[in-house]
């Protein structure tokens, strides 16, 4: 080997290098956001978090790339990036486009999943039932495995590539950002019923059946989630109970 191709040996290990050391800050600054220790709408110093996970700015700047990209990070000109805020306009842009999507993925799931795969979806719904009989009252349990692992299994099922990216790798961490800051024991009973529904028409093989169910259960979870997110925050923040009033009339 002559020196030019140890030249682009080396240039193309220290490529690899810096982009497995962007993908495991990406995890590990996604995680941080969705545990709170980044929190939400905080102000991000490149050179702080350098120095806090001891890599340079090239792998950094990579992954807060892709953390902008599954929008956990937002870029404001003449402001630099900050961690998102939970809006209530962003709580409605996600589920509503969740809807549609998982709507279609249970549709795709009930043709497509195989015995084998039912089956571990019906064991998950008896594992969620039996970790919400465990709870008791004011337990912060917001990210219930359980939970997540029904929705991944099924948008999984549909065998559709760009449904699994969209899902499994964009909006539910999305997701996470709000259930890890309004949930409750009402919220997650109310969860299973749904999800048991789902079960019921995927086993049938109902495609139809499956997709009404799965769109009915994510609209009512994200105005249950809209509801817990307006009641959770500060009072000169909540609507005012005539406003309230007038809008359902």
């Amino acid at each position: 080997m002559d020196g030019s191709e140890d030249r682009l040996t080396s240039v193309t290990d220290a490529a690899e290098t810096s982009q497995t050391l962007a993908e495991q800050l990406f995890h590990r600054l996604t995680d941080a956001i969705l545990q709170g220790e980044l929190p939400l709408g905080s102000k991000i110093s490149e050179p702080a978090l350098a120095q806090r996970y001891g890599v340079s700015r090239g792998p950094l700047r990579e992954a807060l790339h892709r953390l902008q990209e599954r929008h956990l990070i937002t870029r404001v000109p003449n402001q630099g990036p900050r961690v998102v805020e939970a809006t209530p306009e962003m709580l409605q842009s996600i589920y509503g486009v969740r809807e549609v999507l998982e709507g279609l993925a249970a549709r795709e799931a009930a043709r497509n999943m195989s015995a084998d795969d039912i089956s571990a979806l019906a064991e998950g719904v008896k594992r969620h039932e039996a970790e919400i009989a465990g709870l008791q009252p004011g337990v912060h349990n917001a990210l219930g495995a359980a939970d997540r692992d029904f929705h991944f299994r099924i948008a999984r099922a549909s065998n559709n590539p760009l449904l699994i990216e969209y899902l499994c790798n964009q909006f539910y961490p999305l997701l996470r950002l709000y259930r890890s800051r309004s949930d409750s024991i009402a919220l997650r009973s109310r969860a299973l019923v749904e999800h048991k529904r789902i079960l019921d028409a995927i086993q049938d093989r109902d495609p139809e059946l499956a997709e009404i169910m799965m769109r009915r259960h994510i609209r009512s979870a994200g105005e249950r989630r809209a509801e817990a997110m307006a009641f959770s925050a500060p009072v000169d923040q909540q609507p005012r109970a005539g406003t309230r009033r007038r809008s359902r009339a």
